[in-house]
């Protein structure tokens, strides 16, 4: 019963961190309706901002929130660069273009930073005993911060102007241009939020996995795509619930020798049912498309 525990609590953690770059890959979606592919690689850049200024300060809050604020940049400056001139274009060369860019960003840190994997350590937060159990605290943080981050972006999308702009260009682009909303105002800000987001889950996950590579946020940028599916994508709720859902099947997974091995086949075995049984996932909703 504990070890059921223990691996549910990790399930959650894990599952918290997928949420954070799933909610970037809905968003986008949900208003810009393109998939951006490169989202995960934004991780990535993420990571190497933070070792630089950690090695530059050595203050590692200060480089946290530098790689936040840099990534949030990042996140536009490719919007506006490789997205914003394929605005009418069709979807096909937007998901090119996305994979492109995922394998040019990859190309270059390999370029400036080698291809050999480097440690990050952020800090060793220890344990605390929660009824018995022992339980690492870092596990208990992200989960704290996947919470509070949910709760205030949507507070943020249901009553701020911004947010209700969001709203209005998700539903009808066209329609909120004629209302005097900046449509590519608000993709850009919808992009910056996803970058913030996954950097925020970079330094989190680099609790969970210290270390980087080149291609460190493509594995997890695949599962919280995954999350974002199953939950519903362009669904903010549903990003949630699918990236701590898979969260928790690929700890149990990972928990049982004979599944350990085939964890990955398993998570994308059920998103195929999922999907055969509901398309639209867990909390999307079908669209009706104007003729």
């Amino acid at each position: 019963m504990l070890d059921f525990i223990v691996t549910f609590i990790n399930g959650l953690s894990l599952g918290g961190i997928y949420a954070m770059i799933a909610l970037g890959y809905t968003m986008v979606y949900g208003i810009a309706k393109m998939l951006n592919f490169a989202h995960g690689d934004i991780i990535m850049v993420s990571g190497y901002i933070l070792i630089v200024f950690m090695g530059i300060t050595g203050n590692i809050p200060l480089s946290i929130l530098i790689s936040i604020f840099f990534a949030g940049m990042f996140g536009v400056l490719m919007e506006k660069s490789a997205y914003m001139p394929l605005r009418g274009a069709s979807p096909l060369a937007v998901l090119i273009t996305a994979i492109g860019v995922s394998y040019l960003l990859q190309s270059v840190a390999q370029m400036i930073f080698g291809s050999a994997p480097k440690y990050v350590v952020i800090a060793n937060l220890g344990s605390v005993n929660l009824f018995g159990l022992s339980i690492q605290l870092y596990k208990i943080i992200t989960l704290a911060v996947t919470i509070v981050i949910m709760v205030v972006l949507s507070l943020f999308i249901k009553f701020s102007k911004t947010g209700r702009a969001m709203i209005a260009v998700s539903e009808d682009r066209g329609a909120s241009g004629l209302m005097g909303i900046d449509s590519n105002k608000i993709i850009s800000i919808t992009f910056l939020i996803g970058a913030m987001l996954a950097s925020v889950a970079c330094t989190l996950y680099f609790l969970l996995t210290p270390n980087i590579n080149p291609t460190f946020g493509a594995k997890p940028g695949i599962k919280a795509f995954t999350a974002a599916v199953i939950g519903g994508i362009g669904s903010i709720p549903g990003a949630m619930i699918g990236g701590i859902f898979l969260g928790i099947i690929e700890c149990f997974s990972n928990s049982i020798p004979v599944l350990s091995p085939y964890t990955d086949a398993i998570e994308f075995l059920i998103l195929i049912i999922l999907l055969l049984v509901r398309p639209t996932g867990i909390l999307g909703k079908k669209r009706k498309e104007k003729v």
